[in-house]
């Protein structure tokens, strides 16, 4: 009786050790997937929500500053969401600066929906709001000919060309 005792033990635990393993490997795939999932888009100026913030623990959201466009970019389980506005199209950068983190909420000029994002830190959102600026001050300093549909100025077209 002692050893079909000891026997069942043996097993039992053995079990557990399986299952154990199979729920760190569970939990190593999912800290794997939202890492990927959250981790930074291409872009010299992106700035990315902390994940202690609001919405933003498992899908951190980032904002892309280009001297074209904003782009805002929240990962979902299958895919993403994108929304971007052209430069010119930005009418307000407002921030709200709370104790530990910062919204932003950029508006067109259009009255198409704002492109709000929440958990910023301070600096990072002043810094969004800087860029913007000074890309919409580069953006409007150019003659209208010279500007290109990316922001970015158009080439010099060769002397006596039109």
């Amino acid at each position: 009786m002692n050893q079909i005792t000891e026997a069942r033990l043996e097993q039992s635990g053995a079990i557990l050790w399986w299952v154990a393993l199979a729920a760190v490997l569970v939990a190593a795939v999912l800290v794997l997937f939202f890492w990927h999932k959250g981790r930074r888009i291409p872009g010299d100026h992106v700035f990315r929500a902390s994940r202690l913030s609001r919405g933003n623990l498992l899908f951190p959201t980032q904002v892309a500053v280009s001297p074209g466009s904003v782009l805002h970019y929240t990962p979902e389980v299958v895919g993403g969401r994108e929304q971007s506005i052209h430069i010119a199209h930005i009418s307000s950068v407002l921030i709200d600066r709370n104790l530990f983190f910062s919204d932003v909420m950029i508006e067109t000029s259009g009255g198409a929906s704002p492109i709000r994002c929440h958990g910023h830190r301070k600096r990072d959102a002043i810094a969004m709001k800087q860029l913007i600026e000074k890309y919409q001050s580069e953006y409007y300093a150019r003659p209208a000919g010279r500007r290109g549909a990316d922001g970015a100025p158009r080439a010099q077209p060769p002397d006596g060309e039109a």
